[in-house]
């Protein structure tokens, strides 16, 4: 049996698009999550940085990350995620899950690891 991969992204974030394409043609399924209209929470956000380096999960390209100056000031790890919950748009994405395996962004080798 397959496992599935989930897929949290925004329909209209063409670097998600992207990276659907890219693992569908590898006949991978997906488990579709739309961060727009399904907000993760902070428990989840918390849950899915785990032991990461929260701010490998901030979009570098967001508006509020840069007005904000996030690059050269980080937001601690709890208000990151009260932020990316409230911003979904902070979020860099796709995030791709399989497991405990995850890539952020169009990454095409952890694409192609995720879809073996």
């Amino acid at each position: 049996m397959k496992v599935k991969i989930k897929f949290l992204q925004k329909p209209s974030c063409t670097t998600c698009r992207k990276a659907k394409a890219f693992l569908e043609k590898r006949k991978a399924e997906l488990d579709l999550r739309d961060l727009g209209k399904d907000r993760l929470s902070v428990e989840e956000l918390d849950e899915l940085i785990g032991k990461r380096d929260h701010r490998m999960f901030l979009n570098t390209r967001n508006e509020l990350y840069r007005t904000r100056e996030m690059g050269q000031n980080p937001p601690s790890r709890d208000e990151a995620l009260k932020l990316m919950a409230s911003e979904p748009n902070l979020i860099r994405r796709p995030v791709v899950l399989r497991g405990s395996d995850i890539v952020l962004g169009y990454d095409e080798e952890a694409l192609k690891r995720i879809a073996k």
